[in-house]
């Protein structure tokens, strides 16, 4: 199932298939997000605030905006 990654629950695992371009592409690229990368959602805070991912065992977060134009899918449990 795609999605973006603000309407994934969090504890859930993705595979990114779409990062947003331009700079913010290159910024997530630094952090090592990249296409075909598996993450998992931590926490997500209300009223637009960040989003909390883990990757590779590090954990960052990602402002909202950006987060809505990233595109993954998800990965069935088990």
């Amino acid at each position: 199932m795609q999605m973006n990654l603000i309407e994934m629950k969090n504890g859930e695992s993705a595979v990114i298939k779409v990062l947003p371009n331009g700079e913010a592409a290159q910024r997530l690229e630094a952090l090592g997000l990249h296409g075909g990368k598996t993450i998992e959602k931590l926490s997500c805070m209300p009223f637009g605030g960040p989003v909390t991912v883990l990757l590779d065992g590090r954990q960052f977060a990602i402002s909202h905006g950006i987060a809505e134009q990233i595109e993954i899918e998800i990965q069935p449990a088990g």
